[in-house]
């Protein structure tokens, strides 16, 4: 019996003896997890190797640790330019203009987006390849890298375009040539000359330099010459592209030195047709409109006087409006020419008409004087009349013929002076002549607007003609 029970003791003992040993497993689905968990750890105990099949793989990350290993990004100083101490690096570049957004007359710029292209050759870049083929990379590796450092001068605003991702972009090939691109919107000065306008023409550039390495140290040039500059079919709403062209040339700084600078030019041809509707043609009807005042009764002075008052004040909100949207510059441009001339006839045209009323009354007073209008008129009636009146109502007298034989005869018994030599007589007969000629038209004041209806739209027409054709 007692042998029966040790025996039992000893296979339940046997059972127990592998969960009773250090680190044996107690519950198999515990161990499971807990291998995959520590299998770092693990393998650094057994002679430290990790065992990356054991990991969770992160692509991202080991590919950029690839690539930093295969370009040897670690071996080398990129805060020093390539060939330091050496010839200055050329760096080519190229620009493609995808749009001009906006020119702004008020703020004298205009913004630009355009891919910004570099090209150089850095030797520490350079990788074996067997099938000679390039890597493309973001903007993760060009902050780990040497990229020139081109700026705009005269730039007002900028930036690079980050939707969905920087639009920056990295093709390094296996003999260390490198592009690099950038797509960027600018907003840079231009200085325009508005004495022209709207008939003007405007010339902008963008202008690209290295902001720290002058010309010993970095040489900026145009990659393929005049092909260096491309673009897209751009269309404005009022400037018509009459050409793209790049430059190049050099600018000093007294406390640096001599800096390559790249020169992005286009010629900029402003269209006409928005101003001819908005300035031009108003501006014409209302001159016009001025004229028909010479057409009025002279008496209708309610009606005469309403017109010539709306025409200057249209005449002078015309000018407001096309100052208000101009630079305040100091000197005349082309259409102020235009406008304040055309509000010259305007107001000359208002001026005619306080001549004639003027010249009518002072008619009206000497013939009153005289006797000869009938003895219920009065100058009261002169200076406000119903528009009914006609010049035959008035006995005028006729003007003397001075070509007769005794038109000498006239002056001289009437002064009661002896007759002057011949010389002199043809002096005074000239000055006489045109006196009379003035006292005439003094007392037929309704010839002035007999000259007015044919001397203004003439006078304006000669104008015209001068402006256009010294402007267009």
């Amino acid at each position: 019996m007692r042998v029966s029970l040790l025996l039992s003791r000893l296979l339940l003992l046997g059972a127990l003896w592998p969960l009773a040993l250090p680190g044996g497993p107690r519950f198999p689905g515990h161990r499971r997890h807990k291998d995959v968990y520590l299998g770092e750890h693990v393998s650094h105990k057994h002679g430290g190797h990790i065992d990356f099949k054991m990991k969770k793989s992160d692509s991202t990350k080991s590919l950029l640790i690839k690539s930093e290993q295969l370009l040897r990004i670690e071996d080398h100083d990129f805060a020093i330019r390539p060939g330091f101490g050496g010839a200055a690096i050329p760096v080519g570049i190229d620009v493609q203009v995808e749009s001009i957004d906006s020119i702004s007359e008020v703020n004298m710029d205009f913004t630009m987006t355009l891919y910004l292209r570099h090209y150089w050759q850095d030797d520490r870049l350079a990788f074996p390849s067997s099938n000679n083929k390039s890597r493309t990379f973001d903007a993760r590796l060009v902050k780990k890298i040497w990229v020139p450092d081109v700026f705009f001068v005269h730039s007002k605003r900028s930036f690079i375009h980050d939707t969905t991702m920087e639009n920056i972009m990295l093709r390094v090939y296996p003999d260390g040539n490198i592009l690099y691109s950038v797509r960027i919107t600018v907003t840079a000065l231009c200085s325009m000359d508005f004495s022209r306008f709207p008939l003007d023409t405007q010339n902008c550039s963008l202008e690209l330099e290295s902001y720290a390495y002058n010309e010993n140290d970095l040489m900026l040039y145009w990659k393929n010459g005049n092909d260096s500059l491309r673009t897209d079919e751009i269309l404005l709403s009022q400037f018509f592209i009459e050409e793209f062209n790049p430059s190049f040339g050099l600018a000093f700084y007294s406390s640096t030195g001599w800096y390559n600078r790249l020169y992005i030019n286009f010629l900029l041809r402003r269209h006409i047709f928005f101003f001819m509707l908005q300035t031009y043609f108003p501006t014409m009807l209302m001159v016009m409109l001025s004229w028909v005042s010479f057409w009025i009764d002279r008496r209708a002075v309610p009606a005469r006087v309403s017109l010539g008052i709306t025409t200057v004040l249209t005449m002078s909100t015309i000018i407001t409006g096309v100052s208000a949207s101009m630079p305040q510059v100091s000197y005349v441009k082309a259409v102020d020419i235009y406008l304040w001339a055309s509000f010259l006839f305007v107001f000359l045209s208002v001026i005619e008409y306080a001549a004639v009323n003027y010249f009518t009354t002072i008619e009206e007073m000497k013939k009153h004087k005289g006797g000869t209008v009938p003895t219920t008129f009065n100058t009261a009636e002169a200076m406000a009349f119903d528009g009914c009146f006609h010049d035959n109502d008035i006995d005028l007298q006729p003007f003397p013929d001075i070509s007769g034989p005794n038109a000498s005869d006239q002056p001289t018994s009437h002064h009661n002076s002896a007759q002057s030599p011949a010389s002199e007589g043809t002096w005074l007969h000239r000055k006489r002549s045109v006196r009379k000629n003035l006292d005439f038209i003094m007392s037929n004041s309704y010839m002035i607007d007999s000259y007015s209806r044919a001397l203004f739209p003439l006078a304006y027409l000669l104008f015209n003609i001068i402006y256009w054709s010294m402007y267009s």
